[in-house]
């Protein structure tokens, strides 16, 4: 749940927090076996057994509603990096982050927590971003290197001099946020093109986030253009929009764009969400009874040839295709938005990179809260399915491209 400390008591307790507001006992008086194993102690009689956090991923590790970002090494340009600073004598973790997002524009929304050399603790507001910090920000260090007491809590670390502990306030960032058409008519039509179920609306907001730029589509859906998609109402030749959603995997549709950024994702994964979507909407699920019906098997029967066709279909006819694994998109985000945004002809914007990172789900994201007890798929689906996936596997390294991530293939 996110918390530093995990205490056990009396054998069958559990306990969570960030603070520890007792002494020390000897460990004699933390006797009582744990009930799920015998071998090991959960505490005592009002004796904690105490066990602190000490690695743990990024998303997972809060601090009320601050996201911590782990001990890094002091820069050489502390007032660049960090430009705003306060000092405080007893520093608190609560304390700094109260004052950073207190102070919080949308470039100082990392809260770093470092003792300067005259030993007063300072909290410092920093430019934002987890997975690429600016130049003056180095990279991660072992967070024992940050593990000073600090000033105001004694069971909190506040950093060094040399490292300091970086915490992530909730300050919305709005520097993605602004969107328009493009100022001047482009004369190139480039398509966004997958098939559906692949991710192309998620696509379409980390690329208007990261452009400022208004993405169009080959159809109109109203449930998108009422949700912020103002290019949806557009048509799809108007040039106003950096770029067109398309599922069509036509020849004649095809070759009517002149490039194209082309989303794949795992077929299994992909067909389960445009059933989802077409059972339940944008964010909603199909019915038990659509799963357990004739629709779901009669949707693969049909859908799982066209999710092989749709990728050949492009590769084959499409002009300067960019290919693009939706599975590569959500782990290496910015490497793979910048690749995109170079084939769209815009100027990449740091800061608006950084920014996507806080609003990348945007609203079209399913919860997840309903995922499915059972594996919808039969063997003779998966027999299918995967021949579907050596094909379109070996067509991508025909033409030099990196395969279909391992992962399509059940172990």
């Amino acid at each position: 749940r996110g918390y530093l400390y995990a205490g056990l008591e009396f054998g069958a307790e559990c306990y969570c927090g960030h603070k520890i507001q007792a002494l020390n006992v000897s460990e004699s008086e933390c006797n009582m076996e744990c009930k799920g194993e015998k071998s090991n102690f959960c505490g005592g009689v009002n004796r904690l057994s105490i066990y602190r956090l000490e690695l743990a991923q990024e998303s997972t590790r809060r601090y009320g509603s601050a996201i911590f970002r782990g001990c890094f090494h002091r820069p050489d340009n502390v007032s660049l990096a960090l430009p705003v600073t306060g000092v405080m004598l007893n520093m608190s973790v609560d304390k700094c982050v109260d004052f950073c997002t207190e102070k919080g524009t949308p470039a100082e929304r990392l809260c770093p927590l470092l003792p300067p050399r005259n030993t007063r603790w300072q909290p410092w507001g920093g430019p934002p971003g987890t997975a690429a910090f600016p130049p003056h920000i180095s990279a991660r260090e072992d967070e024992q290197l940050c593990a000073q007491k600090c000033g105001g809590e004694e069971f909190e670390s506040c950093g060094t001099a040399e490292y300091f502990i970086m915490y992530q306030t909730q300050v919305q960032d709005n520097r993605c946020m602004d969107r328009r058409f493009l100022p001047a008519r482009s004369k190139q039509l480039i398509a966004l093109a997958s098939f559906p179920g692949a991710g192309n609306t998620w696509a379409r907001h980390l690329i208007e986030l990261a452009t400022g730029f208004y993405t169009g589509s080959y159809y109109f859906d109203g449930s998108l253009y009422n949700k912020g998609f103002k290019g949806e109402r557009d048509h799809w030749r108007s040039g106003r929009t950096i770029c067109i959603k398309t599922h069509e995997s036509g020849q004649k549709e095809i070759e009517a764009f002149d490039s194209a950024i082309l989303l794949i994702r795992n077929p299994y994964k992909a067909l389960m969400a445009e059933f989802n979507r077409k059972y339940g909407g944008h964010i909603g699920f199909a019915s038990h009874a659509h799963w357990k019906g004739k629709e779901w098997p009669e949707f693969v029967k049909n859908y799982a040839p066209w999710w092989a066709t749709h990728t050949l279909d492009w590769l084959k006819y499409g002009k300067n295709v960019l290919v693009v694994h939706f599975e590569d998109l959500k782990r290496d985000l910015f490497v793979q938005l910048k690749r995109m945004v170079s084939l769209l002809g815009t100027r990449v914007f740091e800061d608006r990179l950084l920014c996507v990172e806080g609003q990348k789900d945007g609203n079209f994201k399913r919860s997840g809260l309903r995922k499915l007890e059972y594996d919808p798929y039969t063997p003779e689906m998966r027999k299918t399915i995967s021949t579907y996936i050596k094909t379109v596997d070996m067509a991508l390294k025909l033409r030099n491209l990196t395969g279909v991530p391992d992962d399509y293939s059940p172990r």
